[in-house]
């Protein structure tokens, strides 16, 4: 989670991230952010230490390990057959 500090430019807002000691600006091009207002950022894990976590956030950001919340992506169902029926 993170919190709005200030809209940057029309597509821009900056953000304050828990535990990451600068402002990061992130792309929002809703315009409907307002400062104060907490949003959740997402990204790739790309390091686990003991108490940090680096996350692709374009840049990479290292954070507290209680700072981040672990989801796992959506990986669609394989299919047992396939499209195209063998030719007899």
């Amino acid at each position: 989670m993170a919190t709005v500090r200030q809209r940057v430019t029309e597509d821009r807002v900056s953000v304050s991230i828990p535990s990451y000691g600068f402002p990061h600006s992130i792309v929002d091009r809703t315009s409907t952010l307002k400062k104060g207002q907490s949003i959740e950022l997402t990204g790739d894990v790309l390091r686990v230490d003991e108490k940090t976590v680096t996350v692709n956030l374009s840049p990479p950001v290292t954070v507290d390990i209680g700072a981040v919340r672990l989801v796992t992506s959506y990986v669609p169902p394989m299919r047992k057959k396939p499209l195209i029926d063998k030719a007899d």
